[in-house]
């Protein structure tokens, strides 16, 4: 067993009312590193009596966190920030151990996530609000409070980040929170959680603004939680399938939610684009995390003049990437999170190449790695209507697909339900105008393989989410709106 940074931060406990326990059945589960097979962890499996404390605790602090002063609010996350980035290589190791990813890549999602915290602190000093005269005579006013106690549901790939993501408007705006993260890395939210609570104190908030669950059924953690009429907001991040099921739950007590669902992120290269920078752009919006990011680029949509020399640059920049366990700081893509998702990413393969794409690279794995490994693949003259071309990968594998025209490169790019981001490369001002207007996503990347930013909407369209995290718009879904007639 290696020797860890973040061992002294961790908890191996729920959190109730601003207090670590054990499960009310004390039933635990391991946490195991995808890239060695060993358990890092044993934590409780909560239960939905611990699901039922959670939400009593959420739901007594909302009154007195309302009343904690904006300033004191922005005061506690901008504490929170340097807390966090003054343990970045610890919180780094634990990402990578949970999680799998590059060790350079958990100390950005580290920056990533606390950038978070810094954006909402400043956020938490601009409540919006309007005091005016109306036409008839009479004065309106328009109050923003908050929406109330919040359940935030946290998906694997992106521990920390999806954490701070909806954890930080939520307090900015005022509202109490339980966090679920995910069965697979839960450890990095029980270790944010022990810094949260240990400052939140310090700043006047009260007992039960953060709590924490973990567990192996997310339906039984779920169900008495979303049947409370005290709880107003639900944000999760994760599947449509899993996304549609929460929102059918939601309904009937109307709760305001924010869904960041599934995504197929076409990412275009036309004729005129600069080929080197949108091979740079494909790595970027491709092999963060092995490829398991929501926003990852699934299928590269390449004009036929330049499907040939793209193609060699992808493969020559794949053919330097290196396999390995994530705390190698040579390693550039690590292990996929399961056996399941290293299974389906090579089935994907597999069809591809029986409906006649050409395997242009194919890498290797070192045969004394131990994890849930898979080789990076780069598949040219990809079929568009391959299974690959219509599913969210999650893996090391980029699928060319060759179009002869714009009309028919947008056509491929929206002929799908999702609609989360998209990625072009172009040199044309106006090509990119009708990219922006045509494109049926909530973002799109011209010339950049990258758009996440704590200052900025992310979110999709269609059946990929509702709502959006970052930018102001972040602080809104938390917020809930009265007029007053003075």
């Amino acid at each position: 067993m290696r020797s860890y940074l973040f061992y002294d931060m961790l908890p191996h406990q729920i959190l109730v009312a601003g207090e670590f326990r054990d499960a009310a059945l004390n039933r635990t589960f391991d946490v195991v590193d995808p890239g060695s097979l060993e358990t890092v962890a044993t934590i409780p499996d909560a239960t939905a009596e611990d699901a039922i404390a959670a939400m009593e605790a959420c739901a007594a602090a909302a009154a007195p966190l309302a009343l904690v002063s904006t300033r004191a609010r922005a005061d506690f996350l901008d504490a929170l920030y340097r807390a966090v980035m003054d343990r970045q290589e610890a919180f780094a190791q634990l990402i990578t151990v949970e999680c799998g990813k590059p060790i350079t890549e958990s100390r950005a999602e580290v920056a990533y996530g606390a950038d978070y915290i810094r954006w909402f602190a400043g956020e938490a000093l601009r409540q919006p609000g309007l005091a005016r005269p109306a036409p008839s005579g009479h004065t309106q006013i328009v109050v923003s409070k908050p929406v109330g106690p919040a359940y935030l549901i946290t998906p694997w790939n992106f521990p920390l980040a999806m954490a701070t993501r909806k954890f930080a408007p939520a307090i900015a705006a005022g509202c109490p929170v339980v966090i679920k993260p995910a069965q697979l890395t839960p450890l990095t939210t029980l270790a944010f959680a022990r810094l949260a609570t240990d400052l939140g104190s310090q700043f006047g908030l009260p007992a039960g603004f953060l709590n924490v669950l973990t567990g192996t059924s997310s339906s039984a953690l779920s169900a008495p939680i979303l049947s409370d009429s005290r709880l107003r907001k639900l944000s999760f991040t994760g599947s449509t399938e899993v996304g549609r099921t929460l929102l059918a739950q939601a309904a009937p007590s109307v709760l305001r939610t924010s869904m960041e669902l599934g995504g197929n992120a076409p990412f275009l290269v036309f004729e005129d684009a600069d080929v080197d920078a949108a091979v740079a752009g494909a790595m970027a919006a491709k092999m963060r995390n092995a490829g398991q990011t929501c926003a990852a680029a699934n299928r590269f949509l390449v004009h036929r003049s330049v499907a040939e020399e793209f193609t060699e640059g992808l493969r020559a920049a794949f053919a330097a990437l290196v396999v390995g366990h994530g705390l190698d700081e040579s390693v550039t893509v690590g292990p996929l999170i399961n056996d399941d998702a290293r299974a389906s990413s090579e089935q994907l393969v597999d069809a591809a190449v029986s409906d006649g794409a050409d395997l242009a690279f194919e890498g290797s794995v070192p045969s004394a790695l131990r994890g849930h490994f898979t080789a990076p693949v780069v598949l040219a003259n990809v079929p568009h209507t391959s299974p690959i071309v219509g599913t969210e990968i999650f893996g090391p594998v980029a699928p060319i697909v060759v179009f002869d025209s714009e009309d028919e490169a947008i056509k491929i790019a929206n002929g799908t339900p999702f609609g989360l981001v998209a990625y072009a490369f172009t040199r044309d001002l106006e090509r990119s105008r009708r990219l922006t207007s045509g494109l049926e996503v909530g973002m799109i990347g011209l010339n950049r393989g990258m758009v996440s930013d704590a200052t900025a909407p992310f979110g999709g369209l269609k059946a990929s989410g509702l709502g959006k995290e970052g930018g102001d718009m972040g602080l809104a879904e938390y917020l809930a709106t009265t007029y007053v007639a003075f």
